[in-house]
């Protein structure tokens, strides 16, 4: 005959909830992502914007990404979660597809940056947009880490 005891311990580690947010990898990466994602947005606005289609889908990804990343965190904050596992491929896939689009948008911040540099105004635009496309490519890089950090995890 057959006993039943308790359920198995899950092997997955429980997602955090309130200010555990901040001190677990991958998620301690939310904030950081918010504030560099900012400053590229901020940095940008204070140029002149001399290349719209370009600066525009800079302006378009980091603000986006932003917005996205804040209810994602207030998400984490709150335990809306509810420690379900499909959060986890969510944070994946929306870290791994913000990744690639800002890595699209840093180069074209890249870009912007070395045609400014013999534009008008060219030594504070440029120094604007180095700056913008130094923090695009930061930000890069943490939601890459943060993509690969939940997916390993």
């Amino acid at each position: 005959m057959a006993s039943v005891g308790p359920p198995a311990a899950s092997t997955q580690p429980a997602l955090p909830s309130g200010p555990a947010v901040f001190k677990t990898i991958p998620y301690a990466f939310i904030l950081p992502e918010i504030l560099c994602g900012t400053w590229v947005w901020i940095l940008v606005a204070a140029t002149s914007v001399s290349f719209p289609l370009l600066q525009g889908w800079v302006m378009y990804v980091s603000l986006s990404s932003c917005l996205i990343s804040l209810l994602l965190l207030v998400s984490y904050i709150f335990g809306f979660h509810k420690n379900s596992e499909n959060w986890k491929v969510l944070d994946s896939l929306y870290h791994g597809a913000t990744a690639i689009l800002y890595m699209s948008a840093a180069v074209l911040q890249a870009n912007a940056t070395i045609r400014s540099e013999s534009g008008p105004n060219s030594p504070l635009y440029y120094q604007l947009n180095s700056a913008a496309s130094f923090f695009a490519f930061i930000t890069t890089f943490l939601y890459i880490l943060h993509a690969f950090s939940i997916y390993y995890q």
